[in-house]
């Protein structure tokens, strides 16, 4: 596969920008959690909390982070390597953001949901995605979005975050002809 990069290290960091903004917008008072989805999905939600203090003047927002290994509906062809949930705040009628890094097919924010509501029943669950690529299998769609990018269903997007891979960026990955 031949490597496309769409977004190098400052989009990533205008977009995470652009999203706190938007939390900012949509929850001014700060009211609300962020949960990052295993893997990347937990230092993105770091990154937006960080960005939502630095634009409200210090309000602080809780981030957990959460494992969906076992709430996936292809362990057939998967050997799930849990991660671990760190939920450590009391999700009862709060507002709780989950935040993952591509938004594709829909099935990982459905193992999502069900993951959260094993840890608790929050008031209003939103999405924020830094990517969302198209192609939903499930009626699903973001509250926050980082960038669109349309791609076909053979391509793959990925993205790198400096906390895991060493460097931010979103690249695309096609067959070579």
């Amino acid at each position: 596969m031949a490597d496309k990069k769409l977004m190098d290290g400052e989009a990533v960091r205008r977009a995470v920008r652009r999203m706190a903004h938007e939390f900012s917008e949509k929850h001014p008072q700060g009211n609300f959690a962020l949960v990052g989805i295993q893997t990347r999905g937990v230092p993105l939600a770091h990154r937006l909390a960080k960005e939502f203090r630095a634009i409200e003047g210090g309000t602080p927002l809780p981030v957990g982070s959460l494992d969906i290994s076992f709430h996936r509906d292809d362990l057939a062809s998967n050997v799930p390597v849990p991660k671990g949930s760190e939920v450590l705040f009391d999700l009862k009628d709060k507002t709780v953001i989950l935040v993952d890094d591509v938004l594709f097919t829909g099935r990982t924010i459905r193992a999502a949901l069900d993951a959260l509501c094993d840890l608790g029943r929050p008031r209003i669950i939103q999405l924020a995605v830094l990517v969302d690529r198209g192609h939903r299998e499930l009626p699903l769609r973001p509250d926050f979005v980082g960038k669109n990018l349309p791609t076909s269903p053979q391509e793959r997007v990925r993205v790198r975050l400096a906390e895991v891979d060493g460097e931010d960026a979103v690249v695309l990955e096609r067959e070579k002809a």
